[in-house]
């Protein structure tokens, strides 16, 4: 084996010798010459600046294909997704067990089928008679799906090889799938990592739409390592509560639309059933005005939302130690807009207690609910009910200011539609609202006012 040659260069102009001197025969510079590490055989082969194949840059106003989409069949599942499938792209919906994930999927890929397309549904959680058993209870048993139960990515990827590429796949779920380049149990990090890859890279050259069904922990999240979410284009989270009849699939993440968008679906005996008009679905039961209640305009991605925030307030005995429980808000809000609404307005909050409760199961994060919230506070708080047609929205801040908010012309809009004659919230918002009443109310005081007057 030759012995590897060594050089020496000039820090100064970089020339190049084979041996030392103290002074530099280009620039003539004295003790500028220091040795580089020699070339191995193993350097050599290991070296990624050279070897690989030349890439073809593109400029950013090149023209482009129009994206095609895919419709589900679903129109909510479409609206989430931004309008449809996008062919190539990989999908990731993770939600928690028996939310009805399968069974979204199961109509989605039946409907699909049924449009004269090629679909394969691959469960490594279930039995394929287990599979026929629901799509049967569903109604789908007649849709011309290819249905297999397996969890090895090689056998799927080489029986898929053997003819032409589905338009969709899905595969229920990656935690079960496994690699054999991999050591691991299936569901390992590097088993779920390697396992996705492959399959992603499958639908990428191929131009298949991939879904992936995801487990989740215990806060929601997905579970596994995150470079999964990085790794697709979708990212969707189906989310509810068993006990109540709505779901709700929202996109995370989507390289191909807006993020936030939802969908709304009923679980019924039939499957999941698509809600057009989800206010009318968090609004129901409202026949009579009750003190305490309020409501307030959401908005989720495009789509408003009018869900019923409810308040009680319970007096108690001198001494005893009040609670404050909260369902679908943030207790951390609520205890702020607490303090506010006793250090700004003279209300007398700390020797009660305080149930807050978002109607239907929903789950709030928008900042605009503080002034719904406080306005169901006050009334339960007074006993006396608000305005049975009127909604409430605004962002409250520590020093009782109602600030305005985004989209404030669409919350207002989607609530006309409904038949709310009037609505409360920032000054700045009270001109274009349409039709209703508005009323502008500049701090915390004055919707103590408002509530007290009952207008």
């Amino acid at each position: 084996m030759a012995k590897p040659k060594r050089r020496y260069v000039c820090t100064e102009c970089g020339g190049i010798t084979f041996r030392w001197q103290g002074q530099c025969p280009d620039c003539s510079e004295w003790n500028t010459l220091e040795e580089e590490a020699p070339e191995t055989a193993f350097s050599a082969r290991h070296n990624l600046g050279s070897g690989g194949r030349r890439i073809a840059f593109e400029a950013l106003d090149a023209p482009i294909r129009p994206l095609a989409r895919r419709t589900t069949g679903l129109a909510e599942f479409d609206r989430a997704l931004g309008g449809g499938i996008v062919p190539g792209s990989a999908i990731l919906m993770g939600g928690e067990p028996g939310i009805g994930k399968s069974t979204l999927l199961l109509q989605a890929a039946a409907a699909i089928a049924r449009s004269g397309q090629d679909v394969v549904y691959v469960s490594g959680e279930e039995a394929t008679a287990q599979v026929r058993l629901r799509a049967g209870r569903l109604g789908l048993a007649d849709a011309p799906l290819r249905l297999a139960s397996a969890s090895s990515v090689r056998d799927i990827l080489t029986t898929l090889g053997d003819g032409a590429p589905p338009a969709l796949l899905v595969i229920d779920s990656i935690q079960t799938m496994h690699s054999d380049m991999i050591e691991g149990a299936p569901g390992t990090v590097s088993q779920v990592r390697a396992s996705a890859f492959e399959l992603i890279r499958y639908a990428k050259e191929c131009g298949t739409a991939l879904v992936l069904v995801g487990h989740v922990t215990k806060d929601g999240s997905i579970a596994g390592p995150r470079v999964l979410e990085h790794m697709v284009d979708v990212v969707m989270s189906f989310e509810g509560e068993r006990s109540h009849q709505f779901r709700i699939l929202r996109a995370l993440k989507n390289r191909f639309g807006a993020v936030d968008e939802i969908g709304v679906f009923a679980m019924e005996g039939a499957g999941l059933a698509e809600v057009p008009n989800p206010s009318m679905l968090f609004l129901s039961g409202r026949e009579v005005p009750l003190a305490g209640s309020a409501v307030f305009p959401a908005l989720e991605g495009t789509r408003p939302v009018l869900v019923e925030i409810q308040a009680l307030i319970v007096r108690l005995q001198s001494g005893a130690t009040p609670r404050r429980a909260v369902v679908g808000w943030d207790s951390g809000r609520l205890a702020m807009l607490l303090a506010v609404l006793e250090s700004r307005c003279g209300l007398n909050f700390s020797s009660a207690e305080v149930y807050l409760n978002v109607a239907g199961g929903y789950r709030l994060s928008d900042p605009a609910a503080d002034l719904a919230v406080a306005a169901a506070l006050v009334s339960a708080l007074a006993d006396k009910p608000l305005p049975m047609r009127g909604i409430w929205f605004g962002e409250v801040s520590l020093a009782g200011e109602v600030r305005p908010v985004s989209h404030a012309g669409l919350r207002v809009k989607e609530a006309a539609k409904l038949g709310f004659d009037r609505a409360c919230g920032p000054v700045q918002e009270g001109e274009g609202l349409g039709k209703l009443r508005y009323k502008g109310i500049a701090g915390l005081p004055g919707l103590v006012d408002q509530v007290m007057a009952n207008a």
